[in-house]
């Protein structure tokens, strides 16, 4: 990846990868140069592969392989209809559907997944992860979808705030016979299987990195508490550069709350509609997070069609979509200005990533407004094609 670009895929981008690889290979800690912040399992992964000056085509690969399974269980979330119609809810508008192909070929062709293909960032282990945690949900397999997303959370930490909507999801997609049990059972058990999966990846890279636990620091310790302020496209560098230390603790505190408080709230709110969920959550997590990325906006943008029988209810599509545009567009000129032509600072390219959040929350915030509306005029059939009145 090109160093005089912007850190659109902060940390986890090739150039950290390469620097722990070659330790790695050199029976060097990883975590030594202090650029690698990445779970140690993906080192023996890719030094499978040749070396990637020599033979690029083999690590490219790799990545396209990944989009290709992450996109196949995109296909399958979207043919299994759970987005129209679910346990408890059944959209009146279900027939309108996307079909598997058309969802899957949306996040293949999406700029912001070629760029993070392209940029080698290693969130795409973590998107596929993920996606497979949804698909096994679907298919009634919860300890499946909780072993997948275990390893999501290793390689990033931040999809064990999925884990109680996944628990729901998995649960409800289950066949009545097996679902007679107690539901607060169920989800213990999913939590030991996701726990169990979580201690063994921990062990095994204690193990990987000479019997040392420097790894956690260095790894889930940097996201927690914000040490790297490498400008990137999420909203809290800016904040905490200029935050003085007196006040980092407290203000990381209110940070880390706010980012966990909508689990709950929406997990109870739409409780009918685990699905649901699970897509705000990655939508706000791409907005909120400490370490956002376009690969974590792209996987947003990939669950998006899935709900294509709500879009007639959305109101700022249009404006939403201008404004990311606006903000991919100047995003790096802006970064140009700021640290190679002077004429600029900090300001020009914090300003356009609120712009580039300021998107992606209209379109939060606009399916949230769609799915709620649709539910609504189930309740109240004669309420359909009426105006709402926000207050």
């Amino acid at each position: 990846m090109n160093r005089r670009r912007p850190r659109v895929l902060t940390w986890p981008c090739d150039d950290a990868v390469q620097e722990g690889l070659f330790l790695y290979n050199h029976n060097v800690p990883p975590y030594d140069g202090g650029v690698y912040h990445q779970a140690p399992l993906l080192l023996p992964l890719f030094s499978l592969l040749p070396d990637v000056k020599a033979w690029p085509i083999f690590t490219s690969l790799l990545y396209i392989l990944v989009d290709l399974l992450s996109a196949d269980a995109l296909i399958g979330i979207a043919d299994s209809g759970e987005a129209g119609q679910s346990r408890l809810f059944a959209s009146p508008r279900r027939a309108r559907r996307a079909s598997g192909l058309f969802v899957a070929a949306a996040f293949l062709f999406n700029p912001l997944t070629i760029a993070t293909c392209i940029g080698r960032s290693t969130s795409v282990f973590t998107s596929c992860a993920i996606l497979h945690a949804i698909s096994r949900a679907i298919h009634g397999s919860p300890l499946k979808a909780m072993v997948a997303l275990s390893f999501a959370s290793y390689l990033s930490m931040y999809p064990l705030l999925l884990a109680p909507p996944l628990v729901l999801l998995a649960l409800d997609r289950q066949s009545p016979k097996r679902r007679e049990g107690c539901v607060i059972k169920s989800a213990v058990k999913c939590a030991l299987a996701m726990a169990t999966c979580l201690v063994v990846l921990l062990a095994m890279s204690f193990v990987l990195t000479g019997n040392s636990w420097e790894f956690l620091a260095r790894t889930y310790g940097i996201q927690l508490t914000l040490s790297d302020l490498t400008p990137n496209v999420g909203l809290w560098w800016y904040f905490f550069i200029e935050m003085f230390d007196s006040f980092r603790a407290f203000f990381l505190a209110v940070f880390w709350l706010h980012l966990s408080s909508y689990v709950g709230g929406l997990t109870i709110r739409i409780r009918s509609q685990p699905l649901v969920v699970l897509t705000l959550l990655l939508g706000i997590l791409a907005i909120f997070k400490p370490y956002p990325s376009i690969s974590d906006t792209s996987l947003f943008l990939a669950m998006l069609p899935l709900f294509w029988h709500v879009f007639p209810l959305m109101r700022y599509t249009y404006v939403a979509s201008a404004t990311i545009l606006y903000a991919t567009f100047l995003g790096p000129a802006f970064y140009h200005l700021w640290i190679y032509a002077g004429s600029g600072n900090a300001n020009f390219f914090y300003a356009i990533t609120l712009v580039w959040s300021l998107g992606q929350s209209l379109l939060v915030s606009d399916l949230a407004f769609a799915i709620l509306r649709d539910e609504w005029e189930v309740e109240r059939p004669e309420m359909v094609g009426r105006d709402v009145k926000q207050i």
